[in-house]
């Protein structure tokens, strides 16, 4: 469309441009088809185009504008790398020109942003920050922006590789979003694809979008985002632009294992074994690259092959010493309900030695007697398909499910401008898509555009607590360039030997991210199987695997509202509290999903309380610590003690969170019972969730071939009848349940009166898993299991409690959290016998959860005296400290050890002084209640 003119005073220009300008021109509105699942437009409808001489600006969104710069005038149409689809519903807008002098002005107006572009008498007007500029509103405030202003409130993005690094000595790059309120993506020197039809559909395998160079000539192709704080819209039309985050497969949210070590099968199906001794849920083998012949290189050996790279570092052919039958060998694995990878270091192309060398060459046109290795050349298309189609797809066939891609090697392709890690990602990626499968990707970072080629491989860090700091930032943060799914060295890579408490830590922040994958380098003292370590750690870490499992429902739901709305469901805080300061500033704390607030701990706890201290933020709202129970309203910093037992989880009150019974893999058996953890919303107030479910490992996802069940729960407005309904499942896909049973959990409340499932009466059960409800009291938590219903029917669970009870929910605060803590110091006083013991008093505090789960109406008489208890009880520890000191005691004592031999230089008292210290010091907030 070609812009209007009209003639004004230049003075004018800045009072009345946008009255001038709406004068001449009315909105523009029409619509666009949508583009079917990976079949994208890159050309602009035409009523979205405003060009003026050299430059032509398209009105993507009311918020994002293309502006373009070419000096021979021509524009260019084809899909770059990162911006694919520009055939988008075109926005009202106004537009119009008029004369400043001897310069014509071209002003665009949509909702949120007004441009104007300059053009002086006799120039080509190449952007610069005399002739363009955008005015927006950030934050309240409006700002003018022009090409050269310092990006100094950009958010960052991520980095390709953690590789060597140890805690925050890495570089993040730009990203989508600013505290600025704008954003520049400069798309001009990025280089284009062929076709922008990426759909694959069957019949089309030889449809394959490649690379290809700029046209020659001074040209500018920038995108601006202009969204001020509104960060989610930003990221949701980046992903209408440059293409959807998509899916992982269901099992990626298991447990990988992984470790650098020259396995043989035999040692891989003892430790598969060993996950399902354990109990320990697996899902993933990752298979390093021992799998193939390495020639007995050391890191310190200097041998290269014909490309001048390590040799043995590049393989495609199975080592038979470690796997004699790599066919019967992958069948095994899948028996076990299992998927593996292999690590893959492609620089070294095909070597002469690989079993299918002639193949590749003879496709290569290299006369295989010659023994002359194929160079590796991913952006020549007819290398890339003859290395998936010779080299790849018969591993798949084997049973391989996707690959592991390992590149560390040299920065540039053949292609000029194309990045070899952004390449292997798409070619991997897409390989598999044009193979009919929901594709599935291991590698690194390689660059914007990259959050269509899911997951990522961060790399080599160093394990120390610093580096398991960072990674809750970086994992975070990656979000803002629509990286969703970083996968880390769960206990870090280097030296290999981890202390257990980092370990479980580790742990624990894995399982509050994308992607749980434990690894570790080649060093014999390495460990990483979590039942290899000593108690109380080895049990700890098991239960936090089993926890990722039973989060497998909510995790897959989360993912799918990333594919839906652009925003990484693991992401930082400022997404939903934009004009927070400690949103930004807390950069440990981030949202896991809609309803998850996490800070894992990444500190040792204090030798002389065995208690990590953390300062935490809460935003606005009402929050609940998850494992404690206790309730904050916020915004809200607090202090907060945490043993290596708890993890830092806050849930919103009214939060939904869907979870599944104890699975051995992903997939072990129907999601049968749905559990439901209800935390009850506000006085009269209703929440709701929406439980989304495929068949898990197609792509007919992205057709909508998929169920959402929703859930909604009202609390009356005096507090006494909570009202959960599931409604019938919308939508279908294959293996969908027809029926099941749910289980209705609500931590932290009183015992019911009664409870009604369809308005039928429901009655107290002894047995788990039995219809009927039963009360958890260490936990408070009312457990209400449904029998089995179709799933094309509505479910309606009411529980009531009485009305005294519901005026007293105080008692109920932070009770879970004091269990813990009782047990914990039990544990720690115990060892100090013979000389002492766990007082009377301590063991009745920490009893009465259990005697509350036996006679649950007794929940009100027992909380009451229980608050009691524990204000007490830091002063009696601290008698059993002073007691030390009496003649008496220390007669006991002595006659007790009586024909003992102690320690050279052991003092009884000094240990026992010690520990009761220890003890004192864990259970220092024991008499306070939240």
């Amino acid at each position: 469309m070609q812009p209007r003119s009209v003639h004004s005073d230049v003075n004018l220009r800045c009072s009345f441009l946008a009255v001038i300008c709406a004068a001449f021109l009315a909105a523009i509105t029409t619509s666009a088809t949508t583009n079917p699942p990976g079949r994208y437009d890159p050309v602009a409808d035409p009523h979205a185009i405003v060009t003026a001489g050299h430059a032509r600006f398209t009105i993507l969104t009311p918020q994002l504008i293309r502006m373009e710069w070419s000096a021979d005038g021509k524009f260019e149409d084809h899909a770059s790398l990162v911006f694919l689809n520009r055939k988008l519903p075109v926005p009202k807008f106004t537009s119009g020109t008029f004369q400043a002098g001897r310069n014509t002005v071209l002003a665009i107006n949509t909702s949120d942003l007004a441009l104007t572009y300059t053009t002086a008498y006799g120039t080509e007007g190449k952007f610069s920050s005399d002739n363009l500029s955008i005015k927006l509103t950030v934050d309240g405030k409006e700002i003018v922006w022009h090409p050269g202003m310092p990006a100094t409130g950009n958010l960052l993005g991520t980095a390709r590789t953690l590789d060597q690094v140890r805690g925050s000595n890495t570089k993040l790059g730009p990203g989508l979003i600013s505290h600025d309120g704008w954003v520049l993506v400069d798309d001009s020197t990025r280089p284009l694809f062929d076709s922008a039809d990426f759909s694959f559909t069957q019949g089309e395998k030889s449809i394959w979008p490649w690379a290809m160079e700029r046209p020659p000539g001074d040209r500018q192709d920038w995108y601006f985002f202009g969204y001020g704080h509104d960060y989610r819209r930003a990221l949701h039309d980046f992903t209408r632009v440059a293409g959807k985050i998509p899916m992982p497969p269901r099992f990626a949210f298991g447990t990988w294992w992984s470790r650098y070590w020259s396995y043989t099968d035999q040692e891989f199906e003892q430790l598969a074994t060993s996950f399902q001794t354990h109990e320990v849920p697996l899902d993933v083998l990752v298979i390093d690259m021992d799998w193939h012949p390495t020639f007995g290189q050391h890191w310190w050996d200097k041998n290269v092959d014909q490309s001048g790279h390590n040799l043995g570092w590049t393989g495609y052919s199975w080592n038979k010493l470690l796997f004699p039958d790599p066919p019967a060998f992958l069948k095994w694995v899948h028996q076990q309900g299992l998927k593996a990878t292999l690590n893959m270091h492609p620089a070294s192309g095909i070597q002469p030695w690989e079993t299918r060398y002639p193949e590749m060459a003879r496709a290569m046109g290299i006369d295989p007697a010659t023994k002359k290795y194929v160079p590796f050349d991913i952006t020549n298309k007819k290398f890339a398909t003859n290395y998936m189609d010779i080299m790849h797809h018969p591993l798949e066939r084997q049973g391989i499910d996707f690959f592991w891609l390992d590149w560390q090697q040299e920065p540039n392709t053949k292609m000029p401008g194309v990045n070899p890690t952004w390449w292997l990602n798409y070619v991997h990626f897409t390989d598999q898509e044009r193979e009919g499968k929901r594709a599935l990707l291991f590698h690194r970072w390689g660059g914007l555009g990259n959050h269509r080629y899911q997951i990522g491989f961060s790399g080599d860090t160093i394990s120390v607590w610093d580096s398991l700091a960072f990674q809750p930032y970086f994992t975070a943060t990656a979000a803002n360039v629509g990286y969703a799914y970083w996968s880390h060295d769960i206990g870090g890579h280097m030296p290999g030997v981890i202390e257990p408490e980092l370990y479980l830590r580790w742990i624990q922040f894995g399982v509050f991210s994308p992607i749980l994958r434990t690894h570790t380098t080649k060093n014999p003292d390495a460990e990483r199987r979590v039942w290899a370590y000593p108690e109380p750690y080895s049990d700890l870490m098991r239960k936090m695997f089993v926890f990722r499992y039973a989060m497998q429902p909510y995790i897959y739901t989360e993912s799918r509202r990333t594919y839906d709305t652009g925003v990484a469901f693991l992401h930082p805080l400022y997404y939903d509290w934009p004009e927070a300061p400690d949103a930004y500033d807390r950069r440990d704390e981030y949202m896991f999903g809609k309803e998850m607030l996490v800070a894992p701990v990444s500190q040792p706890v204090a030798k002389d309380s065995d208690i990590a201290k953390m300062s935490i933020w809460l935003p606005k709202g009402d929050w609940i610590e998850w494992q404690t129970g206790t309730h904050f309203r916020g915004p809200v910093a607090i202090n907060r003690d945490f043993s290596i037992r708890q993890v830092p989880v806050y849930v919103k009150a009214g939060s939904i969170v869907p979870m599944e019974p104890p699975m051995r893999y992903t997939g072990d058996k129907p999601v049968d019972p749905l559990i439901l953890n209800v935390f009850p919303p506000e006085d009269g107030q209703t929440s709701g969730y929406t439980v989304y479910e495929d068949a898990g490992n197609t792509p007919a996802y992205r057709e909508g071939v998929a169920a959402w069940t929703k859930i909604q729960s009202t609390l009356s407005s005096d507090g006494t009848s909570l009202t959960t309904k599931v409604s019938p499942a919308q939508g279908h896909y294959p293996g969908m349940l027809r029926a099941r049973a749910y289980e209705l959990r609500l931590p932290g409340s009183w015992p019911p009166e009664s409870v009604t499932i369809n308005g039928a009466a429901v009655h107290e059960v002894q047995r788990d898993g039995m219809p009927g409800w039963r009360y958890e009291g260490n936990t408070l938590s009312t457990i209400i299991r449904t029998r089995s219903f179709s799933t094309a029917v509505p479910v309606t669970i009411a529980v009531k409690i009485k009305p005294e009870l519901a005026r007293q929910r105080k008692l109920l605060d932070g009770f879970a959290g004091k269990m813990t803590r009782l047990r914990e110091t039990y544990d720690i006083l115990n060892q100090t016998w013979p000389e002492g013991w766990t007082p009377d008093s301590l063991i009745d505090a920490m009893q009465t959860g259990d005697r509350i789960t036996y006679h649950p109406d007794t929940a009100y008489s027992e909380l009451s005296a229980f608050w009691q208890k524990l204000a007490a009880l830091p002063k009696q520890i601290q008698a059993l400290h002073d007691r030390e000191k009496t003649p008496e005691f220390q007669t006991a004592v002595k006659a007790n050890l009586f024909g003992q031999k102690p320690q050279p230089g052991a003092d009884p008292m000094e240990r026992y002084h010690d520990v009761v210290d220890l003890a004192a010091a864990h259970a220092a907030d024991l008499g306070t209640q939240p």
